[in-house]
């Protein structure tokens, strides 16, 4: 994740810009891509039939459980608060939540095909209960919304995958 507006790699080889921080270990439930969309239908006066829908509202979110205890989980969870470490010793002063919008990506390897997904303007919109337990890592549980930028793009998917540029069979 990165601040607003930092400049966004343009595919999935390429580095990450330095203003990226790696939010670290995810668990293996691995990360949940959601697109959700409201649609209310238009009816045909004569008989009642529906001759349209219309898209009303739409969402894209991205959830993962974060299982690191660090400052960048830590910070994300808590909306708009920030660990301050002075003489060695850091504090979390929780505050109530706030706008927090950043720049996300995520890094998916699957097999020798990679993929890359960028959010240039999302949120931690949802979070899930800490749970402090003694034969379990505490974990993190983030939901990300996507947020559409001036053309109606909300993340870009690059890969290295050849399907993904093959023509379609005849």
């Amino acid at each position: 994740m990165a601040p607003p507006k930092t400049k966004l790699p343009t595919d999935s080889e390429s580095n990450w810009d330095v203003a990226f921080t790696d939010i670290g270990w995810i668990s293996d439930d691995g990360i949940t891509e959601s697109n959700s969309a409201d649609s209310s239908e238009i009816k045909g006066w004569q008989g009642g039939q529906t001759v349209r829908k219309v898209i009303s509202s739409s969402e894209m979110t991205f959830s993962f459980t974060a299982i690191e205890t660090s400052k960048t989980v830590l910070e994300l969870y808590h909306k708009g608060s920030k660990v301050v470490t002075m003489n060695g010793k850091s504090v979390l002063a929780v505050k109530a939540p706030g706008p927090d919008r950043r720049t996300f990506g995520f890094d998916v390897i699957d097999g020798d095909s990679h993929i890359r997904i960028v959010i240039p303007d999302g949120e931690v919109t949802e979070t899930g209960d800490i749970i402090y337990k003694g034969d379990e890592a505490i974990s993190y549980e983030l939901t990300i919304t996507a947020y559409p930028g001036p053309d109606g793009t909300v993340a870009f998917k690059y890969s290295n995958d050849p399907a993904w540029s093959a023509a379609p069979a005849a």
